[in-house]
């Protein structure tokens, strides 16, 4: 299996606020975060900006654990200090937390392009996300990644009908739809049991199978095929379950 990610986010806030504002759209931090769990355990997050100018923003992102560094703007004109202190601290960490192999640049702006090529050169993967009519293509052609905010707010594959089932049910089976859906956008070759628990707990850290009547990962799975909902095969070698598909019709 692939190494886990372990990503730290970066967000140039200024940059994203004016794209959102542009765009008219309201900026939602459990959007990106959602996403980003999918990918791995976001083990640093930061956000960059003077936050006297974006206090109604504050309170969602403390809820989220976002640790804000705030970086009063002087109004003698120069280079935006967030901008610096943000590549300051992303290159700090990746020279001195070695376990940080995913770097995400939340952010539209060309000044970090040399930022994402020097995390680069460190053997760290970058994953940039910003908003399409304030993005630069410089940016966008150096990342390894790059996710674009308005295809985070359209509108999901529908999981699978469930009615009539009783909620614990629909809800685990939601969770079990979403996480799967999650790692065939990763484009994972085999998508393994264990794989697929690893990210119902990120996507939900409070998790667990016995909460929902299941006394393994593999009895829940196994119900999920018994309910139409995926397929599955065992891998001849370990006897552990993968997921092949989803079921016909859902």
């Amino acid at each position: 299996m692939n190494e886990e990610k372990r990503l730290a986010l970066f967000i140039d806030f200024e940059n994203i606020a004016i794209g959102i504002k542009q765009a008219k759209k309201q900026f939602e931090i459990g959007l990106v975060l959602e996403r980003l769990v999918e990918k791995g355990t976001i083990m640093v997050k930061r956000a960059y900006a003077d936050w006297g100018r974006y206090a109604e923003y504050k309170r969602h992102l403390h809820e989220a654990a976002i640790e804000l560094i705030d970086i009063p703007q002087k109004r003698i004109s120069g280079k935006n200090s967030a901008d610096i202190r943000l590549a300051v601290d992303a290159m700090d960490l990746a020279w001195s937390k070695e376990h940080l192999n995913t770097f995400v640049i939340v952010s539209g702006d060309s000044d970090f392009s040399p930022l994402v090529s020097k995390l680069r050169e460190n053997n760290k993967e970058v994953i940039g996300l910003g908003v399409k009519n304030s993005v630069s293509e410089l940016l966008v052609d150096n990342c390894d990644e790059f996710i674009y905010y308005e295809d985070l707010i359209r509108s999901p594959k529908k999981p699978p009908v469930l009615a009539g089932l009783p909620e614990k049910k629909v809800e685990v089976f939601e969770l079990l739809s979403d996480s799967i859906q999650a790692l065939m956008r990763e484009n994972k070759e085999v998508l393994w049991g264990s794989m697929v628990k690893q990210t119902m707990i990120r996507k939900r850290p409070s998790f667990n199978e016995g909460y929902y009547g299941y006394s393994t990962f593999s009895k829940l799975l196994e119900d999920a095929v018994k309910h139409n909902i995926i397929e599955l095969r065992r891998d001849p070698k370990s006897g552990t379950y993968i997921i092949t598909s989803f079921a016909e019709g859902t």
